[in-house]
């Protein structure tokens, strides 16, 4: 990551995220908030914000495969690496099966906290493609809803995990 400063003195990075497959060079402040730059800067608005202090999940993206919370990630940290979006799991216009059962499923209700919440469980069917009802629920347990009782949450990520 290369830095460079302004004329005020101010001192940016210039940083290259990789994301959904496409890579992005942006020059940013040291503070720039990854949520912030996906919304802001590349109009993926997917990824929520709900309460900035990581507590809900609305937030979160998979960085190199791991689920985390966006609204704590510095953009600079995520120089380099690979970042997905829930705008990044449908392929040539086809939802990705995870969406397909939450749609199937009912599991969602106002839908904010959707996008989160998929790529939690995305991430959980990647190390693991037959999780338990238990571990789906450990996974998507920095996932807050305030709309629904997780039942067809759950039910849509083992519906997916059958159909993989």
């Amino acid at each position: 990551m290369q830095s460079v400063t302004e004329k005020s003195g101010l001192k940016r990075y210039l940083v290259t995220l990789n994301v959904n497959g496409d890579s992005y060079t942006r020059v940013l402040k040291a503070n720039a908030i990854l949520a912030n730059v996906l919304r802001e800067e590349l109009d993926l608005i997917g990824t929520k914000k709900g309460c900035e202090l990581g507590d809900c999940g609305a937030c979160t993206v998979l960085l190199d495969g791991k689920p985390v919370n966006s609204c704590l990630v510095l953009a600079v940290e995520a120089d380099g690496c690979n970042i997905t979006t829930i705008e990044g799991l449908a392929q040539n216009e086809k939802l990705d099966q995870l969406q397909e059962s939450f749609i199937e499923n009912k599991a969602m209700q106002c839908g904010y906290c959707t996008p989160g919440m998929i790529l939690s469980a995305k991430a959980l069917l990647t190390r693991n493609p037959h999780p338990s009802e238990h571990e789906v629920r450990e996974a998507i347990a920095g996932n807050l809803c305030r709309c629904t009782g997780y039942v067809n949450i759950v039910k849509a990520v083992l519906d997916a995990a059958e159909k993989q």
